[in-house]
């Protein structure tokens, strides 16, 4: 059906209802760009949120991926970042394939509805500029025909009058004959004003009108079908991106599949394996046979010559070290990766299975045994290297991670080792490739100067000699630990060979002490289970330190390290060991909760020099 036969008569509600289509347009033009806003919107989110959980580089984060359900999540974390891509994909087509087209379109469109009810609009016109001239004659032919008949009646009446002069009659009659030949002409005109005025009508309602409104019919027909497209490509655009999608999705899927709690589980006992072996049982004490021991009798080996233990030491209260005032010594070796930090504010379990090495075999009582190491080494110089030890965990440690465990050292240092080779092969392909460079600048001059390529050989041999020099070095620190490391099959000679080392070890002033290690480290079985004794008998006749003073918090800080404690901005404190210049002030809170804080976080106020001093 046409517009042109249908509503020929309906062009004000045309105009209204074409008015109505583009507003129409440019309505769902502007859903679709909201859309494409709410896609970008939510694919910065999206990536947003994967880049927050990102590991950050150099952190201990990086630690956990070696788990594979870290891993699982990391992999979850790129697919989720892909798939925060698709969306923006999505924005893109939405902008590029329907708003651009739109408002182009629509910017057409505008301009074709006004051409065609311009031409419309002087189709009326014209129409009804030719009604009026129809009008106008029809109206003079009438006036005329009225004219003519009264001349005609007065042309008569003068005629039947006897009294009228033929000369008047005479002229009644050539007026009568003149209005009536008036009333021809005008009636002349009018016919050709009538049928011109049909003709005009004629093409207006069946020629002109249709063909401008059968245009105006096909513009609405092409905006209804652009419509349709435009929602049809509104689908493809998620549809296109679906395949990516579910890539993402079965990516993530399969990250999650990957995971092997197993795999997990051993990669603990990796990380954290001591090499250490558990503590052998402790020989009943005989109080039913007090004995006087001697200070010449306190050897051990001597003790299990005997066969009987001595008068108990009341200090050593017969506890088994890995137990032993967990409230202060347990946090005192809790890490296997690092020195002994001060006591810290809570005990940790964790420190049970990696603690110093205990002989399986030897049966003397322990309450000996830490008597015999208390009696060899000062309490003083053992604590002061705990607190060098403390510096050393916050640090870097020593290059040959003398303070690890000797399992997490010997994987430590190999993998120094597998470093400093693929340094080596690195810079040995280098010279390789120096070197055939030399030997084709040797044959062929004009392609380069030959010697100089000879100072950056120079060099190259210099790195390899270093490299060379350093991986001598940790190869030895490597047959050294391997040489320490406990063999169960060979443990009764280990022990007994232990047991002589201690006998004769000479007294000095240093915990925990050897050629490799001055800090505390778990370089020696023997310095690790002394330091154990020893602190056992300090720390159970020890008083708590009395306060020096107090500090005011400056910033809030996270005790996340052994020896340390967690503390409040604004949070007083009381000080009870000042810096001894290592950058940490020991501090108490309610008499039960002490550990070391940064001294650049508090503002100290020592009691003995009457004013206050500030670490900043």
């Amino acid at each position: 059906m046409s517009w042109g036969t249908e509503l020929w008569d309906q062009f004000d509600n045309l105009e209204k209802h074409t008015q109505w289509g583009i507003e129409f347009v440019e309505r769902y033009t502007k859903f679709v760009k909201e859309r494409s806003e709410i896609e970008i919107s939510y694919a910065k989110q999206i990536r947003n949120l994967s880049k927050k959980y990102q590991p950050k580089k150099n952190s201990k984060e990086d630690e956990e991926y070696k788990y594979t359900s870290c891993r699982a999540f990391l992999s979850t974390l790129n697919e989720l970042n892909d798939y925060a891509g698709q969306h923006e994909v999505i924005a893109e087509n939405l902008t590029s394939q329907i708003i651009c087209e739109l408002t182009r379109f629509v910017q057409e469109l505008k301009a074709e509805r006004k051409s065609h009810f311009h031409d419309g609009r002087k189709a009326q016109q014209h129409i009804e500029n030719c009604w009026k001239q129809l009008e106008s004659s029809k109206r003079r032919f009438e006036r005329d025909c009225k004219e003519a008949d009264r001349a005609q009646q007065y042309f008569e009446k003068m005629d039947a009058d006897i009294n009228v002069t033929k000369a008047d009659v005479e002229k009644a009659r050539q007026q009568a004959q003149m209005r009536h030949q008036m009333a021809e002409d005008s009636k002349n005109e009018y016919s050709a004003c009538l049928q011109k005025f049909n003709q005009e009508q004629n093409e207006h309602y069946y020629t002109l009108i249709p063909h401008i409104f059968q245009r105006i019919q096909d513009m609405e027909e092409r905006r209804i079908q652009k419509v349709g497209e435009s929602m049809k490509t509104f689908a493809e655009v998620d549809r296109q991106v679906l395949p990516i999608v579910g890539k993402c999705l079965d990516g993530m899927t399969k990250a999650a599949e990957s995971i092997e709690p197993k795999s997990d589980s051993n990669q603990v006992i990796e990380s954290y394996k001591s090499g250490f072996e558990p503590p052998g049982d402790v020989e009943f004490e005989d109080y039913s046979q007090p004995m006087k021991r001697t200070a010449s009798d306190t050897s051990l080996s001597n003790s299990r010559n005997e066969g009987k233990p001595d008068k108990p030491i009341s200090k050593s209260k017969g506890k088994l070290w890995p137990f032993i005032k967990k409230n202060k010594l347990m946090s005192l070796l809790t890490s296997p990766h690092q020195p002994p930090p001060p006591p810290p504010a809570s005990p940790s379990p964790s420190a049970i299975p990696n603690g110093p090495q205990s002989p399986k075999q030897h049966k003397e009582p322990l309450s000996h045994r830490l008597n015999e190491f208390m009696t060899s080494k000062p309490k003083m110089h053992c604590f002061r290297s705990l607190k060098r030890g403390l510096s050393l965990k916050l640090g870097s440690g020593p290059e040959d991670f003398s303070h690890l465990p000797p399992e997490q050292r010997r994987k430590k240092l190999q993998a120094k080792i597998d470093e400093i080779n693929k340094d080596i092969q690195k810079e040995m392909d280098q010279r390789e490739a120096l070197t055939k460079m030399k030997d084709v600048y040797l044959k062929n001059p004009q392609m380069g100067d030959p010697s100089s390529v000879d100072p950056r050989l120079a060099e190259i041999s210099q790195n390899i000699e270093k490299l060379r020099l350093e991986l001598q070095k940790f190869d030895g620190w490597l047959a050294e630990v391997e040489g320490r490391m406990p063999v169960r099959s060979d443990s009764s000679k280990r022990q007994s060979g232990m047991f002589e080392a201690q006998n004769n070890a000479p007294v000095n002033n240093n915990c925990a002490q050897d050629r490799e290690s001055p800090d505390g480290s778990y370089t020696e079985e023997r310095s690790s289970e002394a330091q154990v004794k020893e602190f056992d008998d300090e720390f159970d006749d020890e008083e708590p330190l009395p306060t020096i003073g107090t500090c005011k918090v400056l910033y809030p800080f996270e005790g996340q390290n052994e020896g340390t404690i967690s503390v409040a901005e604004g949070e007083v404190l009381h000080v009870i060991e000042e810096d001894k210049g290592d950058g940490w002030t020991r501090v108490r809170r309610n008499d039960d909760e002490e550990g070391y804080v940064p001294t650049s976080y508090v503002e100290v106020f020592l009691e003995n020099t009457k004013g206050a001093m500030t670490y900043i």
